[in-house]
């Protein structure tokens, strides 16, 4: 049976939720925007979220809304969840009316095991998971620049009963410019971003610097490359399949995404609530669960959320 979705929702205008609404728009759906603040999602409307850097792009979406609740009234076929992970909890709550036959909530975010905090409100078959590969900076409201974008991104369900669905998705993802896969392996290839990001985005957040400025710096890049190390032993340990290039991937993927502020930096300058409990905070837990001491996650951590709370 073939899924073809055409009705969607992206909650959270920040820059990555306005790169998946603009390009879903450009592909001709209908999509509406949903975000708290809303002067993010005026310039939405008009005249369209602007997509600048190594894509470019112009779109309007079709509608905005400051309320979850528009979005339930007028029910899609596929809300993608942008929001940072700290939100989920909020978010999944608030979506437990949207739930049905047809309907299907994808988390589109960084962190490990967003998808089983929305399942746990949603249920599983109606929740799916991406992996995304870009790196984004806003500019202004509906105003994003992409700093790189390493297609394709990846995605699966929770439920084999959802396989067809998931398989929808991601075409209508491809048509309109944002390539994405099915894959078997996604919990696999989440624990491979989020070592990633757990080695860079906190030590871009506690120092100030950007990506290429601690990976050129010798004694900053001997503290990724523990970091890097201490999250393929945890994955490891709790038999997560992270490929005997995982390393070099790395450290490759890291030195190419260039003279980029992460996400968690962003945060951090902007005063809001960082994504470190489901980056660097998971790998402490699953450390824990492996029975493994985690002395540089757990230092690294302690850091971002002593900054948290200035």
């Amino acid at each position: 049976m073939n899924y073809s979705p055409k009705k969607f929702a992206v909650i959270g205008a920040g820059p990555v939720g306005a790169i998946v609404a603009a390009f879903l728009a450009k592909g001709g759906y209908e999509v509406t925007l949903c975000d708290v603040v809303s002067s993010l999602l005026e310039p939405a409307l008009n005249p369209g979220i602007i997509i600048e850097g190594v894509d470019s792009l112009q779109a309007r979406v079709t509608k905005v809304t400051t309320s979850v609740d528009d979005i339930v009234n007028d029910l899609p076929d596929v809300i993608f969840v942008t929001v940072k992970a700290t939100a989920i909890p909020l978010i999944a709550s608030a979506l437990e009316n949207f739930v049905g036959e047809g309907r299907y909530v994808v988390s589109w975010q960084n962190g490990i095991d967003t998808e089983l905090d929305l399942a746990q409100h949603l249920g599983r078959k109606s929740v799916m998971r991406a992996v995304v590969n870009y790196g984004c900076v806003p500019l202004s409201p509906a105003h994003v620049r992409i700093a790189f974008h390493h297609r394709p991104h990846f995605l699966q369900e929770l439920d084999p009963d959802s396989r067809d669905a998931a398989i929808g998705i991601c075409d209508a993802l491809t048509n309109c410019g944002l390539e994405t896969r099915h894959t078997d392996r996604i919990t696999d290839m989440v624990w491979r971003k989020s070592v990633m990001n757990s080695c860079m985005n906190a030590i871009c957040a506690v120092t100030g610097k950007t990506m290429i400025e601690i990976i050129i710096d010798p004694i900053l890049f001997n503290l990724v490359d523990s970091l890097i190390k201490e999250g393929v032993a945890v994955a490891r340990a709790n038999e997560f399949v992270l490929g005997s290039d995982f390393y070099p991937y790395c450290v490759n993927y890291i030195k190419n995404a260039g003279n980029h502020k992460p996400s968690m930096l962003q945060d951090i300058e902007a005063g809001r609530r960082t994504e470190v409990d489901y980056i660097n905070g998971k790998i402490v837990e699953y450390g824990a669960q492996a029975g493994m001491a985690t002395p540089y996650n757990t230092m690294i951590r302690g850091l971002v959320k002593a900054l948290e709370s200035r």
